[in-house]
């Protein structure tokens, strides 16, 4: 595996660049998405170094779900949703657009998809307000 430890995951990561942090641990960070397919959509990511899943420990896999977990019920107690769709996708060839492991946690139906995966920037201060609901629901 060749990790590339300047993409912008490991940069969130090291505080280089800014997220919208919801939940973090020692093994894991959740934060909003910035280019998110519907409102509330979130990302869980581990602080492992690891490009796919198949790159990924177990014990950071397990890490990971747990916190998928957490904000998946924060997302439907704090948000309203009825449910919650989870997102993986490993390598370019499946639509991977960061090379780091990352799951999607998006409130709502797979029908609330509307918008194709990382191409619309959303504004910062209504993810931001997303985000204080979800945080407070955790």
């Amino acid at each position: 595996m060749s990790y590339d430890n300047n993409n912008i995951f490991a940069k969130i990561l090291r505080g280089e660049i800014p997220c919208i942090k919801l939940y973090e641990d020692t093994h894991t960070l959740a934060f909003m998405d910035i280019m998110p397919q519907t409102d509330g959509h979130a990302l869980v990511i581990p602080k492992e170094a690891a490009e796919t899943l198949f790159d990924l420990s177990d014990a950071a896999a397990q890490a990971c779900m747990a916190t998928v977990r957490k904000i998946g019920e924060a997302q439907k107690k704090g948000l309203g949703a009825d449910g919650v769709v989870l997102m993986q996708l490993n390598g370019p060839g499946a639509g991977q657009t960061v090379p780091h492991f990352h799951i999607h946690v998006i409130p709502g139906s797979i029908g609330d998809l509307r918008r194709p995966h990382a191409t619309v920037m959303a504004d910062q201060n209504h993810l931001k307000a997303l985000a204080a609901k979800i945080v407070a629901a955790l």
